[in-house]
Order: C-alpha cells, then sequence, then structure tokens
C-alpha cells in the first residue's frame, strides 16, 4: 500500500516511488508570496487607476482637438491599444513561466510595467512635440500591456500554487485586494491633485506626478519578488520531468537552489488545442469579470463627468468609496468561497449583473449624491463576488504543466477582446446611439455569457490543483 509522504513547501526532494506527495505550506512563505504578488497587481492597477481618472486632463495633453468627446475617445483608444498586445504577452510570458519558473517571469514583468508607467511621466505634450506626443504614449502603452500580459496569470497561478486547498480562496483573494489598494492610491492621488491643483498647474505639470511615482513603486515590488522561492507544485513538476535548472548549483539528485528549476518547453499546441474546453470557460468567466469590472472601475468616472455632466471631484469620491468598501468585503468574500464553493458566489454575481445592472444605473442617472452611492454600491458588491472568487477559480481550470502559460493566453484573448476594449465600446455606443442605458445592457449581456460559463465549470474548492499534490497548512 502506498505510503503518504509529508513534505514542507517549497517541496525540495523528489517523492520515492508509490508515495502520494503531499505538501505541507510554509505559513512565512505563503504570506511572502501573497505580499509580492498583490503588489505587482497594485502596481498594474496604480496605473489603470491614474489613467482612468485623469484620462480627460491626458486627453488635453496629447490629443487637442475642438471636441471632448473626441479627446475622450482618442485617450481611450491608447488605453484599449494596451490590451490589444497583451495576447502576445501572455504567449510569450505565461509559456516561460511553464519552462523557466513563476518567479522569474513575475519579476521580469514587474521591471517592464514600472518602466512603461515611468515613461508616460517623461513624454512631452502635444504642444512640444506635436504628433509625437500620442506615438511616445502609445509606445508606452505598448511595453504596459506586453508586460502585464503575464502579469495576472502568473500572479494568481504563483497564490494558488503556495496556499492549502482549504484556504485558496481567501488567500487568492489577497490579489484583488491588491488591485483595490492600486487602484484607490491611483485614483485618491489623481483626487486630491484636482482638489490642490488649479487646472493650468494640472495640465502643465501635474499630470506626471502619479505617472513617476512608478519608479520607486516598481523597485520595492522587484526586491520583493527575487526574495521569493519556487512554488511547490512547479518544484515537484520540474523533478518529474527529470530535468533540473540553470540556477547554477544543481545538481544529479534533482535539487535546486532558490531560482527554482527549469523545464523543458511545452508545445503552443498543447497548451491551447490540449485545454480548449477550459480556455472557453475561462474565457467567458474573464469577460464578465473584466467588462465589470472595467466598467465600473475605469468608465464609470468618465461616464459621471463627461455623460451624467457631474461634478469631477464628487465623482471621483464616490466611486473611491465604492472600492474601499469592496476592499473591507473582499477577504470575507474570499474566505467564504473556501466554504460555500467559487461557482455558487460567481453565479450569484452573474445574476446580480443581469437582473440589476438598469435598476443601479437609474439610480446613478438620478444625479444626486445618495442615488449615485446607492448604485456604485450595489454594482461594487456585486463584483466582489467575482474578484473574491476568480484568482483562485482560473488557475483550477489548468493542469501545473501547462497553467501558466493556457492561463495567460485564455485571460489575455478574453481582456484584450471584452474587458479593456469596454471604456472604448460603450463611449462610441452611446455617442451613435445616444442612449445612456448602454453600460447596464453592456453589463447584462456579459453576465448572460458568464453565467453560461459557471454552469459548466467544475467546483475546485477544498480540492488540489489538477496535476498537483495535495497541499495542506501545518496543524
Amino acid at each position: 500500500m502506498a505510503t503518504a509522504e509529508i513534505t514542507p513547501a517549497p517541496v525540495r526532494e523528489a517523492p520515492s516511488p508509490g508515495s502520494a506527495d503531499v505538501t505541507v505550506t510554509d505559513p512565512a512563505l505563503v504570506r511572502r508570496a501573497v505580499k509580492a504578488a498583490a503588489l505587482g497587481n497594485a502596481m498594474e492597477w496604480f496605473d489603470f487607476g491614474v489613467y482612468s481618472y485623469i484620462a480627460v486632463t491626458l486627453g488635453k495633453v496629447f490629443f487637442p482637438s475642438g471636441s471632448p468627446t473626441v479627446q475622450l475617445l482618442s485617450t481611450f483608444g491608447a488605453f484599449a491599444a494596451a490590451f490589444l498586445v497583451r495576447p502576445l504577452g501572455g504567449l510569450v510570458f505565461g509559456p516561460l513561466g511553464d519552462r523557466v519558473g513563476r518567479q522569474k517571469i513575475l519579476a521580469l514583468t514587474m521591471i517592464m510595467m514600472a518602466a512603461g508607467t515611468f515613461a508616460i511621466g517623461l513624454i512631452p505634450s502635444y504642444g512640444s512635440i506635436g504628433v509625437g506626443a500620442p506615438l511616445l504614449l502609445l509606445a508606452a502603452r505598448l511595453v504596459q500591456g506586453f508586460s502585464t500580459g503575464g502579469e495576472y496569470a502568473g500572479a494568481s497561478t504563483f497564490i494558488a500554487e503556495y496556499a492549502p486547498d482549504k484556504r485558496r480562496g481567501f488567500l487568492g483573494s489577497w490579489l484583488e485586494f491588491g488591485t483595490l489598494a492600486g487602484y484607490i492610491g491611483g485614483a485618491g492621488l489623481v483626487t486630491l491633485m484636482t482638489a490642490l491643483l488649479s487646472s493650468d498647474d494640472l495640465l502643465s505639470w501635474g499630470w506626471r506626478i502619479p505617472f513617476l511615482i512608478a519608479g520607486p513603486m516598481g523597485i520595492v515590488g522587484l526586491y520583493l519578488r527575487m526574495r521569493l522561492e519556487e512554488t511547490p507544485a512547479f518544484a515537484a513538476e520540474a523533478r518529474n520531468t527529470g530535468n533540473t535548472g540553470n540556477s547554477g548549483n544543481t545538481g544529479k539528485s534533482g535539487k535546486s537552489g532558490k531560482s527554482g528549476t527549469e523545464r523543458p518547453k511545452v508545445p503552443l499546441r498543447e497548451m491551447v488545442a490540449g485545454q480548449w474546453r477550459a480556455l472557453l470557460l475561462c474565457v467567458g468567466l474573464v469577460l464578465v469579470f473584466n467588462v465589470t469590472d472595467y466598467m465600473l472601475l475605469s468608465y464609470m468616472p468618465s461616464y459621471l463627468t463627461s455623460e451624467l455632466k457631474y461634478d469631477e471631484t464628487h465623482g471621483l469620491l464616490v466611486v473611491l468609496a465604492v472600492m474601499a468598501l469592496m476592499m473591507v468585503v473582499q477577504p470575507f468574500a474570499g474566505a467564504l468561497t473556501d466554504r460555500v464553493g467559487r461557482r455558487p458566489v460567481i453565479a450569484a454575481g452573474c445574476a446580480g449583473f443581469l437582473f440589476l445592472s438598469v435598476p443601479a444605473l437609474l439610480l446613478i442617472r438620478q444625479g444626486s449624491l445618495l442615488a449615485i452611492g446607492l448604485g456604485m454600491g450595489a454594482l461594487g458588491l456585486l463584483l466582489v463576488c467575482f474578484t473574491a472568487s476568480m484568482p483562485s477559480a482560473l488557475p483550477a481550470l489548468f493542469p501545473t504543466r501547462v497553467r501558466y502559460g493556457s492561463l495567460s493566453i485564455g485571460f489575455n484573448v478574453s481582456v484584450s477582446l471584452f474587458g479593456g476594449t469596454t471604456p472604448l465600446v460603450v463611449t462610441a455606443l452611446i455617442g451613435a446611439t445616444g442612449n445612456l442605458m448602454m453600460p447596464a445592457y453592456y453589463m447584462m449581456a456579459a453576465a448572460v455569457i458568464g453565467g453560461f460559463a459557471v454552469w459548466r465549470m467544475t467546483e475546485s474548492a477544498g480540492r488540489p490543483l489538477p496535476g498537483s499534490a495535495p497541499s495542506v497548512a501545518p496543524r
């Protein structure tokens, strides 16, 4: 009868033949992994928060035009362009993460994200260099988009592979806690600057400050990620293939140093064709997650200001308050997914957006502070159903051998086609139809697609990741 071998994380030795390997997690390493992964996500969304909340000003700086709508469309066009190269980044970083390790790729994406954001703060205005300004902005956004192609899939995989099976939902929820913290940091800074600086100062130099802050943030994030060890699941997978890595201190025994192990290249066909069902589910889940996410956190500030003519500062404060509420609820919702499962929580979010998007937007359109707060708050709590579930549900769709690569491909294709383009598409739909209810209809359509994906997905709460050994917390 097979015996159970209990090994501490990160796994160092290959299990003996015939044994059932069980990983006992190290709480200190798990905390470090969660912090480093969440900080990278915060860095990514700090930039998105700044870009979204200062979009009107950026339109004036980089896209001079007599029409505010054209300026906003141009700014969101540059915003959306970054999402068009995300699948390319996923195709590069995802397979590399399955080959050389999650930790190394996450360190690289952190460097690139910080560099791209910092560069935006150095670009001269259209008035200084003409058409070169929007072209440089586009180039910086493309660097950001390429790097983020490997960020979310890698960070969620990293946490999922470190977390005990029964706490994966709770620990994974801190990844999106980092998203909200980054967004609040970026949006809060823009709100503060909007309140303290004159319009001329904000247009002249103030808009650069949030982007320049990305430099120091990137250095801190890189330091934290360089101190991480490779995940137990990846180390075990690499051992099982019989290939140790290039860390410089590996030997015949199969041991590896801190930098981890390396595996043979996995064919792209195996990541796509071999995982086609899981990829379709991933695209559907990410679609409803990101359409609603970008609608609420990226588009609504500009919707309140440009379409409803609401006071800019008050509109920003309302959205910040909603995100703060989401941060409070986030860890509890993540723990809930460990108890009742990911599927019921995600299904509740889909049903909520299907039936409550129109009432919520009608409340927002009333224009009073209370009505806007109630409408936005309702949408924010529904969004928590996704932010608390997806970081643990999505990595569980794929086996360890192709997890980073397949998740990167599915996630980024969906984000690029549906999530990142949400502000641009909805702005264009409103411009073409004059119907200010378009945001609600768009979220309802996404909820239908997401609901079908939930119906077809398998519950993963409390179970080992596919292709990985059971993972338990120490007693």
